[in-house]
């Protein structure tokens, strides 16, 4: 009964962040309390509409700033998972080894199949593609500045690639016995956060800048998040606290990423329409001069 148990355990989780979203969302429209976000009107973002891309002199030194950003933030995350790998490494197993010992004996053939499907959403050569198809689309579709999506996912690769090389260089610690190739912190797991959340944020603050859009992606990221997790360690591919470390990891060069975007692209923007739904009169909004 129980190898059912811990298979309902991932449609409930994600059931879980689908309700949670959808809570979130209606208490956000019922408030009506605003975002922080800057208004637009459809006509205006934050210049010139036909202003083009940004000099040659400014895009440099933004995508400088970008890159910056991405390192110093990714220091910070390597400094933070180095301290908390110190308790992983030495007293994780305490935790790690029932875990591993209760999944071999009571997996379930079809849940099986299905993870070894889903936990290739992890893997580094489709996040990158994902990433490189994001880069290309953006670079196409932003108003302005269109080098940032490309540059911050090109420098996201690469921070991410050798931020987690030095991880695991620093601690070389092995995998469950069925893969030791698995280390801390899970690159999957990570990967799913970052990358993903990366690319959502970027859709985000170009098409949409309301909340409850912000809520539904941030719930798409998590569940993404949730399900390379639980599948790696119900294949057995991580141990569990090497797991969990991933989607922390991800989730602190996910917040590096996206300050250094706001640095150089601003603030994302709000849609003409949540302003409205919180009291400012259409007449008055549309005597906002145009850019």
């Amino acid at each position: 009964m129980f190898r059912y148990l811990i298979v309902l355990l991932w449609p409930a989780v994600i059931a879980v962040l689908i309700g949670g979203a959808y809570l979130l969302t209606r208490r956000s429209s019922d408030g009506l309390s605003g975002d922080g976000l800057t208004p637009r009107d459809g006509r205006r973002r934050h210049g010139h509409r036909g202003a083009g891309i940004s000099s040659l002199r400014d895009s440099t030194t933004g995508a400088g700033q970008i890159i910056l950003v991405a390192v110093v933030g990714g220091a910070v995350a390597v400094g933070v998972m180095s301290l908390l790998g110190l308790l992983v490494v030495h007293h994780g197993l305490t935790i790690d080894k029932p875990i591993f010992t209760w999944m071999q004996t009571h997996r379930v053939h079809v849940m099986k199949s299905l993870m070894e499907r889903l936990t290739k959403i992890g893997d580094t050569w489709t996040t990158w593609g994902a990433a490189a198809a994001a880069a290309v689309c953006l670079a196409v579709t932003w108003r302005e500045k269109r080098w940032v999506p490309p540059v911050a996912l090109a420098t996201l690769i690469v921070v991410d690639h050798f931020a987690t090389l030095a991880l695991r260089h620093e601690f070389e610690r092995l995998g469950p016995p069925t893969s030791p190739l698995g280390t801390y912190p899970s690159g999957g797991c990570d990967r799913c956060i970052v990358f993903f959340g990366l690319i959502a944020y970027l859709l985000w603050r170009e098409f949409s800048g309301r909340r409850a859009t912000a809520i539904w992606a941030g719930a798409a990221v998590l569940a993404l998040g949730f399900n390379e997790a639980y599948s790696r360690v119900y294949l057995s591919l991580h141990w569990f606290t090497d797991s969990l470390s991933g989607l922390l990891y991800g989730g602190l060069l996910l917040a590096g990423m996206i300050i250094a975007v706001q640095l150089v692209a601003g603030r994302p923007v709000q849609p003409l329409t949540d302003r409205q739904a919180e009291g400012v009169p259409a007449g008055l909004a549309a005597e906002d001069p145009v850019a």
